[in-house]
């Protein structure tokens, strides 16, 4: 086992990535509210963004303490990549305590769990249940690969692996382009569709023309959340906010890039252009109506 990292207990932050069979694990500690609000922009970042997501025939994963999420994605290229099991876990599999939620921003792949299959295209989704031992990932074509986007919660209660591509999903339509916010909101794991322990994930799709997700802004102290921004063009980037409502951060965000979120911390931005993000969160409960917002006039 190989460790590097370094570490800034003074700044709220310890960051140790553990390197094996193709699979890099980093670990955000948490950071308080109060540290965080004197925070320098690049803290902010080290803190709270994480740059690479997806790296071809690789598996990168960030555990944060923040309700002890792991959040990562799969890119299998030329070869099937199997779901590690870190050191750090101090499991006997990556999924004995956990379960594992699974969007695909690429191109057509397969998640194998334990003798089933499931292929999916771009925006299928797929939940692997606690207790499966074998998980592995793989492409079906190497020129257009796969890309898993991987959201891991602790789990207490199995649910069967279940898939769901885009067109079964549940919609719903918000917004306007007279307040630059019109979007599709796609609910993939959740109360009313495929039933986890406490994982709750989905994606949003903003329309041409609007560039704002989630103003206005909320919290909901009972869970954290996690965003993957995706289909952010190359010459464009979303500025993430964060921090509480009278003393706001902010994060410029490039594509495949996502963001930790804490549970006191709002969680919206504004693109340079319209974009898509999947959205991710586990805590208390899984009532994804669960928010308290924040009037915008109140926002600093």
């Amino acid at each position: 086992m190989q460790y590097y990292g370094y570490k800034s207990v003074e700044r709220g932050l310890i960051v140790l990535c553990e390197l094996k069979n193709n699979c890099t694990m980093d670990y955000r500690f948490e950071a308080s509210r109060k540290e965080v609000s004197t925070f320098t922009n690049q803290e902010i970042r080290d803190n709270f963004l994480i740059e690479r997501i997806f790296s071809a025939d690789h598996i990168n994963l960030t555990y944060t303490i923040y309700d002890r999420m792991i959040i990562g994605g799969a890119m299998p290229v030329m070869n099937t990549l199997h779901l590690p099991n870190p050191e750090k876990l101090r499991a006997e599999y990556f999924l004995e305590r956990r379960e594992l939620g699974i969007i695909n921003v690429g191109g057509e792949g397969t998640v194998h769990a334990d003798g089933q299959s499931f292929t999916i295209g771009k925006l299928g989704a797929v939940y692997v249940g606690k207790g499966t031992k074998e998980v592995s990932f793989s492409s079906t074509s190497s020129e257009n690969p796969a890309q898993f986007y991987l959201l891991s919660a602790p789990a207490h209660a199995v649910f069967p692996c279940a898939k769901l591509d885009k067109e079964q999903v549940q919609t719903v339509v918000l917004g306007s382009l007279d307040t630059s916010n019109h979007r599709t909101i796609y609910k993939y794991i959740h109360n009313e569709g495929i039933q986890s322990c406490q994982l709750v994930m989905g994606l949003t799709i903003l329309e041409p023309g609007s560039i704002w997700n989630t103003m206005p802004a909320h919290v909901h102290d009972r869970r954290m959340e996690a965003y993957l921004y995706f289909d952010v063009a190359p010459e464009h980037a979303v500025l993430h906010l964060m921090g509480e409502t009278h003393e706001t951060k902010h994060i410029w965000v490039h594509n495949h890039q996502a963001i930790i979120s804490p549970p006191w911390s709002i969680h919206s931005g504004a693109g340079t252009k319209n974009y898509s993000f999947i959205w991710g969160m586990a805590g208390e409960n899984k009532d994804y109506t669960d928010m308290d917002f924040a009037e915008i006039s109140a926002l600093r």
